[in-house]
Parts: structure tokens; C-alpha cells; sequence
């Protein structure tokens, strides 16, 4: 039941928003810099609290009727589900905060909780489908020399793709580590902010065959500033050919999107999988599988809360399966499962 039908239905019952809360509504959009659509999401929200009033003044309720609103109405009349309370409670939030600070009094709703939504585990591309994806480009093409290249740093170093296509000539660092030189890369990601991701060897190698492509020095990619687009397309129907230079060269998200469907689909792999957050979950994955401390892999995720990187510790069972297999109890008894695993298991003689 979506936002609109709740508040065509509302007016269809003749019915008239209260002043206080257009006047709400007014301060959401004028002073508090509210989006038009929350505004029209925190309208309808209002519409439909008016008709659970049913005559009854809002500003006289305590929180406990701002509960039963928030949770068996919602939940039980209207068949919300968790996800979509939230903005009625941040709505109903937001309202008796509002009033309490124009008209003074407390606030009933300061006890209102956020709906506690399930954690949804990302979906992860596997490693027998992450090979598959870095053997499907034609490597005897440059199309297929920088697709690989621009797969590999999504795989080995974890990026997001708005920080793939972000990258730049003057995004890479060379560094010596250990007595070897090494790359990193500087992506620019969310919020802005830009950290510096080691690129592992096999990844380094690719990019550096792309670099050194012949192809790629007959194309004039430099922007601003005098840099230069790292990853650059071949074709683009949209630009006209005297103005596809510089930036107009740069990858969208979604042709990397398509990049990786195209070569994905022709090798088998399931469509679910073919996504490049899929290949950032993977390596937040194998982090977790060597178990590598937990600081360093939010380092290298870039996440702000720590909780985004535990989500990747539930996917990690390889190593859990292997303790388990070989420390569980079940493991050290002689029973008749025990008896069956060892005929499975025997190798077989040739008589």
C-alpha cells in the first residue's frame, strides 16, 4: 500500500489537514530543507495519522498512543512492514519535536523506536565465478585488455564502482614495500573522502598491460589539470566524434555495469552475481575468511561503522567449516555416521 493511495483516500473521506500540521509541513520544506518528496511522503503520513484520530487533538496524546499508532495500527491495519513504518515514525518524530520547541511541553514521541529492520546479506560473486568472469575477455583486443584490468581492481581491491570509473591516471601511487614497488590506488568514494587501497600483484599486472596498450595512447583522455581518465570507453553513440575527448571518455556505473553482464552472461555465470558490488562483497569475504583483524578490513572497505564489515564475517565459512569438520565432537566418536563418511570417503581399489 503505497504513500499515494493512503492520501487520495484520506481527502476522498472529505477530510482536511489540521493547520498544525500544513504549519509543520510548511517549516519541513521553508526552514528544515526537507526535499520536495519528503515532504509529499511526510503529507501523506499525516493524512493518514489524521484519519486514526478520528476527530481526537494530536497534540493531546501521550506516548503511548503514539505507539499504538506506530506499531499494531500500522503494522496490523495498514500491513506495513518494517521498512515502510520507518518514515511514518520519523514523520511523527520530527512533528512533536517541531511542536515541542514552537509551543514548549514535552515530547510523547521522543519514545517511539525505529522499526528494527532484519540484516539483508549482500549477494556475493563466488570464486570459481570471479575465475570465470577474468578468462571472458578476448585478451587479443583492447576492449578485452581493460575490461580485465577494470574487473580485476573490482575483485582485488574491493572497490565500488563509483570509485572504479572516478579513477584517474594521477589515482595510482607507486610505493616500495618490502624492497619491491608496489601500486596503490586513490579512490574518491562516498562522501568524498579518498583513501589508498594496496592493488594487489595480479591486478597491478593487468593494469599495467592495459597502460602499456598502443591503443590506449591514440586516445586523448586528459581532463582538467592536465590528468588523465584511467578506465576509457571506445564507443559512445551520445557524443558527437570531435567532442569525445577528456571526460566524455570516462565509464559511466552503468557501462561497467553492462561490461560485466556481457562477459558474465557469456560465460555462465548467474545473472544475480553479475553486479559490482557482488565483486566488492567477494573480496569483504575473503578478507573475512583469512581472518584478518577487523580494523584493517573496515580500512580497506572503506566502511565508517564497523557493523557494514562484520556483515562479511556470516559469509565467511570456508574456515568455520574446516574447524568444525575437524573439531566438532560428532567428529572424534565412532558412530554409525562415522562408519558411512569412512566408506564414502575410502578410495576405491581396482580388483
Amino acid at each position: 500500500m503505497g504513500f499515494t493511495h493512503g492520501f487520495t483516500g484520506f481527502f476522498a473521506m472529505g477530510g482536511c489537514m489540521r493547520r498544525e500540521l500544513e504549519d509543520f509541513l510548511v517549516y519541513k520544506s521553508d526552514n528544515d530543507g526537507s526535499t520536495d518528496r519528503t515532504v509529499r511522503a511526510y503529507r501523506d503520513v499525516l493524512a493518514r495519522f489524521e484519519v486514526w484520530l478520528n476527530g481526537r487533538e494530536p497534540f493531546g496524546l501521550s506516548g503511548e498512543d503514539l505507539l499504538v499508532f506506530a506499531g499494531p495500527y500500522l503494522h496490523k491495519v495498514l500491513k506495513l512492514n518494517a521498512t515502510s513504518r520507518t518514515p511514518y515514525v520519523a514523520c511523527l518524530r520530527g512533528l512533536y519535536a517541531w511542536h515541542a520547541a514552537v509551543v514548549g511541553g514535552d515530547n510523547p514521541a521522543l519514545i517511539l523506536p525505529y522499526p528494527k529492520k532484519g540484516v539483508t546479506l549482500p549477494r556475493v560473486l563466488s570464486l570459481a565465478n570471479a575465475e570465470r568472469l577474468m578468462w571472458a575477455p578476448d585478451f587479443s583486443k583492447f576492449d578485452g585488455v581493460r575490461d580485465a584490468a577494470m574487473m580485476g581492481l573490482l575483485i582485488g581491491c574491493g572497490l565500488r564502482v563509483s570509485g572504479l570509473v572516478g579513477l584517474n591516471e594521477g589515482s595510482l601511487v607507486t610505493q616500495e614495500v618490502g624492497g619491491d614497488v608496489r601500486t596503490a590506488i586513490k579512490p574518491v568514494e562516498k562522501g568524498g573522502k579518498q583513501r589508498l587501497i594496496p592493488v594487489p600483484r595480479e591486478a597491478d599486472l593487468l593494469l599495467r598491460v592495459y597502460l602499456t596498450h598502443p591503443d590506449l595512447e591514440l586516445i586523448d583522455r586528459t581532463v582538467d589539470g592536465g590528468d588523465k581518465v584511467l578506465f576509457v570507453t571506445t564507443r559512445n553513440r551520445r557524443c558527437k566524434a570531435h567532442e569525445y575527448y577528456g571526460e566524455q571518455r570516462r565509464f559511466s556505473t552503468r557501462g561497467v555495469l553492462k561490461m560485466i553482464q556481457r562477459h558474465g552472461v557469456a560465460a555462465g555465470v548467474p545473472i544475480d552475481q553479475l553486479h559490482p558490488h557482488a565483486m566488492r562483497h567477494l573480496y569483504g569475504t575473503e578478507l573475512a575468511e583469512e581472518d584478518e583483524d577487523l580494523l584493517v578490513r573496515q580500512s580497506l572497505l572503506g566502511h565508517r561503522d564497523p557493523k557494514s564489515t562484520e556483515i562479511y564475517t556470516h559469509l565467511a565459512m570456508r574456515k568455520l567449516t574446516k574447524v568444525v569438520d575437524k573439531a566438532n565432537p560428532m567428529s572424534k566418536l565412532n558412530s554409525p555416521a562415522s562408519q558411512l563418511l569412512s566408506n564414502l570417503t575410502a578410495p576405491r581399489t581396482h580388483r
